[in-house]
């Protein structure tokens, strides 16, 4: 391992698992500008499309846990082409369908087939690299997922009004299975103990408790995962229509605007990840950098809840630099857990994050499906408040629970 250079490291490690999490994070975000006529072409209700879309989100958190054990166990080059399978396949399937439950079952199968590729990013960033430089090198990572969210933009837009949805996916799965190769072809393999002279699964299964039981791994996930489950419906499905309801905008402005959201994402994740890199050296550790970075982004949803349309570019573009903020934690708990549970401590935040995800997405469906919809065909601008509202209060709570006192320092694991 040692005797691979780092410009070998970034080209066969850091960048093929990158596109992965570009890829992941493209087909997270690519119903927020074609929602509009797919829900038209399927007679899709609010609701409706909330859980199509958020299913993603819950077959994605739900087998967060077993990854965790995969990646600790089998290292993530090959977890990470296994489960590329599954992406494929439903990416393919969704391309083809009209039925409602083979489109639910579709949309499962994309979320299963690329639930890993963040964490197996991080996973082998951990392996390759030291634990001060992960800010950073996490930080390049998941520029490749913002990367993936300005793709589902205007670029989107464009495909679909040349090909249309269906033919977006298809292409999709496609690219997925180029991913897959390449991943078999020039990913090295960790290096690794015999898996006969390593911890039994029941062992790893066990060691979860060191996850769940530390108070400190519950401050630092409560905060992110409410945040990010706001974050993720939003950037993901529900700006799109909050922009063309509440601020009458027409489609191409609404796919410019979500340009500047994804862009204020690219330019945050960036950013925030060198200053939390070069902060440690004043011991202001990364903790201090998401718990700044939520607070902002708090406080710019409580503009969309004024409704100030008037500064949805700017708006959306400061949600997209703050939220990302968060993406620091899976440093902050890489650096706080043993190396041996990097893959779970990781994945049990990230199944926080997306039940949440699936959650809020789903939820704010639900609750915009309270008001009748306009004779414009959209939704009442009322449930959107209504259910932004009720986001920001649920995260303005997590947040006081992230700030509330402790009486003594947390203690971990050696």
């Amino acid at each position: 391992m040692n005797e691979i250079s780092p410009a070998r490291i970034f080209l066969t490690v850091v960048l093929p698992f990158g596109v992965g999490y570009y890829i992941s994070y493209l087909y997270r975000t690519v119903n927020v500008v074609i929602s509009g006529p797919m829900a038209q072409d399927l007679a899709l209700t609010a609701a409706e499309l909330g859980l199509l879309t958020s299913l993603y989100f819950i077959v994605f958190a739900s087998f967060q846990t077993p990854l965790g054990i995969l990646l600790d166990r089998y290292g993530p080059r090959r977890t990470q082409i296994y489960l590329l399978i599954f992406a494929v396949i439903g990416s393919g399937l969704f391309s083809i369908s009209d039925n409602f439950v083979v489109l639910a079952i579709a949309r499962g199968l994309i979320g299963l087939g690329v639930s890993g590729c963040l964490m197996a990013a991080l996973k082998a960033n951990a392996t390759w690299f030291s634990a001060e430089r992960l800010p950073l090198v996490n930080g390049v990572t998941v520029a490749f997922g913002s990367f993936g969210a300005l793709s589902a933009t205007v670029p989107v837009e464009y495909m679909f009004e040349t090909w249309g949805w269906r033919m977006i996916f298809a292409l999709l799965a496609v690219v997925t299975a180029v991913l897959l190769v390449a991943t078999w072809l020039v990913v090295p393999e960790q290096k690794r103990q015999a898996e006969s002279a390593g911890p039994s699964l029941s062992e790893q299964f066990r060691d979860l408790g060191l996850v769940y039981r530390s108070s400190f791994f519950w401050r630092v996930s409560v905060v992110t995962f409410v945040h990010n489950a706001a974050f993720l419906s939003y950037q993901s499905l529900w700006m799109g229509p909050w922009l063309r309801d509440v601020g009458g905008f027409a489609a191409s402005y609404v796919a410019g605007t979500m340009l500047w959201f994804n862009i204020g994402m690219f330019i945050g994740v960036l950013v925030i990840g060198v200053l939390a890199d070069r902060l440690q050296r004043f011991n202001i550790k990364p903790i201090v950098v998401v718990g700044v970075g939520i607070f902002a982004s708090i406080s710019v949803q409580a503009c969309f809840v004024l409704e100030l349309a008037e500064f949805a570019r700017v708006l959306c573009f400061l949600f997209g630099f703050c939220g990302s903020s968060t993406l620091v934690v899976y440093s902050v708990l890489t650096q706080n857990f043993p190396k041996r549970l990097t893959g779970r401590v990781n994945t049990a935040q990230n199944m926080l994050t997306f039940i949440g995800a699936f959650a809020a997405q789903w939820g704010i469906g639900v609750i915009i499906n309270q008001w009748p919809a306009t004779a414009a065909g959209g939704y009442d601008p009322a449930g959107h408040h209504a259910a932004f509202l009720t986001m920001l209060a649920l995260e303005a709570a997590a947040f006081i629970f992230f700030l509330w006192p402790r009486r003594r320092p947390p203690s971990f694991p050696d």
